[in-house]
């Protein structure tokens, strides 16, 4: 079974049981006040928007695979998981002024329209914050015995903090040279945290052995190497209508993707400068096919595909050692083979 086969059917469980956890939120929010409780139905719409449940289906599956079955509990904290997530998404949103998120409105254009602009900036701050204290509200009420449930918070307060350094550091190299050292420690804190994250979470409330706490860690690591390099690379190369956001989003705001850092750290200083002069402005239709011309003709595209190649074979080779049963071994065998094979659709 696909990865995404795998998704669907646990997916509509986790959505199931997001759905009860805003039932209690929004009922007691309308006794406070009824703005707040207008907030949390705009929110329960954000979470709810067509998109995969990669993060929390990651932590149901590697708590399956260490215990051959799903409960309540676990659904529970997945919740809480896929509310992480989403806290993480609206703050992305906002430092990047995306105008839309899977083809809908982001929380602080949303805003924006019904009052001003500052508004809409305010709440999608204070609603980040908000929906990481409902994360962890949901994982602490899930009934999982106390001292798995203060390892677990552990972690996510480790992983939101990397996650904001990466944010932090993203936005630094907008204005700065950054070379392929500089750029793994940015990503050593974003989807590679991610994944350290949900699969960890999964793994230590489902009483993974020691051994493959740290297996899984590495792993984590490297997954969120090739994701973070192949959906940059999808942010260059794709087209509007296959992403959702225009082509070159990232490239506009003068964000630096691997890809682009090997290009710009290409030994064709004519080409590369030529590409620098390009990032964080708007692009036109003509400079969006420069952009990508040139990070392919200084090796930048390529170089990114086997860097993320190289990652996704050594996360398939670490799940293979642990003692996870084979479905989850296979779900995420799939998904890597997923990012391996999606790479090759840009050439």
């Amino acid at each position: 079974m696909s990865w995404e086969k795998v998704i669907d059917r646990y997916g509509s469980l986790i959505e199931e049981k997001i759905s009860e956890y805003f039932s209690e939120v929004s009922s007691k929010a309308y006794l406070y006040h009824p703005f707040i409780a207008d907030v949390y139905a705009t929110l329960k719409d954000f979470v709810f928007r067509k998109g995969k449940r990669l993060a929390s289906c990651s932590t149901l599956l590697t708590y399956s695979g260490y215990t051959n079955m799903i409960d309540d509990q676990i659904l529970r904290v997945s919740v809480g998981i896929e509310l992480y997530r989403h806290c993480i998404l609206i703050h992305d949103d906002l430092i990047d002024r995306d105008d839309f998120r899977r083809g809908e409105k982001t929380v602080h254009k949303i805003f924006s329209e019904r009052h001003d602009e500052r508004f809409g900036e305010g709440i999608a701050v204070f609603l980040g914050d908000i929906v990481y204290a409902l994360a962890v509200e949901a994982i602490m009420s899930s009934g999982f015995k106390e001292d798995r449930l203060t390892r677990v918070l552990h972690i996510i307060s480790k992983g939101y903090r990397e996650v904001n350094e990466s944010q932090i550091l993203d936005l630094l190299f907008e204005s700065k040279d950054v070379d392929m050292d500089e750029w793994y420690f940015m990503a050593s804190k974003r989807a590679a945290s991610l994944f350290k994250v949900t699969m960890l979470v999964g793994a230590i409330l489902g009483g993974a052995p020691e051994r493959d706490l740290r297996i899984l860690e590495e792993a984590a690591t490297n997954i969120g190497y090739a994701f973070d390099i192949q959906d940059d690379i999808i942010d260059t190369y794709a087209s509007a209508d296959q992403y959702g956001r225009p082509a070159c989003s990232d490239l506009m705001l003068g964000k630096k993707p691997l890809h682009v850092v090997c290009a710009l750290g290409s030994k064709s200083r004519e080409k590369s400068e030529a590409l620098k002069r390009l990032l964080g402005k708007k692009f036109t239709a003509e400079e969006v096919e420069l952009a990508r011309l040139i990070i392919k003709e200084c090796g930048g595209l390529e170089t990114a595909k086997e860097r993320s190649n190289m990652h996704a074979e050594k996360a398939k080779k670490l799940i293979a050692k642990t003692s996870l049963n084979e479905e989850t071994k296979k779900f995420f065998g799939s998904f890597i083979n997923y990012i391996e094979e999606s790479l090759e659709w840009y050439k």
